[in-house]
């Protein structure tokens, strides 16, 4: 069986390393490239590939929200997310997405050459580089904390002022999931609006107090 595999990179290096890389593995056939998320979205109805590589980072939009529509759009499709970040908060969202597989830009060949293999014969079946030390530290944190990672990511955002659209967009998620996120916050905290939230955050210590501004100076 071929893997007929289309990579989404706005980086052109970054398509001919991949190329090259592909080269080597005769069942995985690129058929097409793209630079950008929204000549990603029509060259794939067009082609219907079996994998998608998607980088995180594209030029015109954010990957994982350019994955999240390709899952909607083509259930069976194995998109393989490629990042340059290492951060166990993106891996999370990849995993939210409904990607197959999650793996970064540092990974050896192999790992890259194995993670498109997965997605192509089990598209709906998570894998990642480090998911097993990420979930550790998910726990761990879990622990020493009265929120969840991703409820004290969504206190973060409200601290910072986003609206519900923006807290969504922000998160890779729908409008009515943010605001699920949000009242399962409030209900944690024992309270019923943002300003109550961080007042409470405030005093439990979940949040640092901004900085104050001095009145002097030139």
């Amino acid at each position: 069986m071929t893997i007929r595999l289309v990579t989404v990179d706005g980086h052109t290096l970054h398509r001919f390393g991949l190329s090259q890389l592909m080269d080597q593995q005769q069942e995985i056939e690129i058929i097409g490239e793209a630079s950008s998320a929204a000549a990603a979205v029509a060259l794939i109805g067009e082609l219907m590939p079996d994998v998608v590589t998607v980088d995180v980072s594209l030029p015109d939009r954010n990957g994982l929200a350019l994955a999240r529509e390709l899952r909607d759009r083509f259930p069976e499709l194995g998109i393989v997310v490629l990042t340059s970040f290492g951060e166990d908060d993106v891996l999370f969202r990849a995993m939210e997405t409904g990607v197959s597989a999650f793996v970064p830009k540092t990974a050896s060949a192999a790992e890259i050459v194995c993670a498109i293999r997965h997605a192509g014969v089990a598209a709906r079946s998570f894998t990642a580089t480090g998911l097993a030390d990420a979930l550790v530290r998910l726990r761990d944190a879990r622990d020493s904390s009265p929120l969840s990672a991703r409820e004290a990511e969504v206190l973060r955002l409200l601290h910072r002022g986003l609206t519900i659209p923006l807290l969504a967009r922000t998160l890779h998620v729908s409008n009515s999931t943010a605001k699920t996120y949000v009242a399962r916050l409030y209900d944690k905290l024992g309270v019923n609006s943002r300003s109550q939230a961080l007042m409470v955050a405030m005093e439990r210590g979940l949040l640092r107090p901004p900085a104050p501004t001095g009145t002097g100076g030139w």
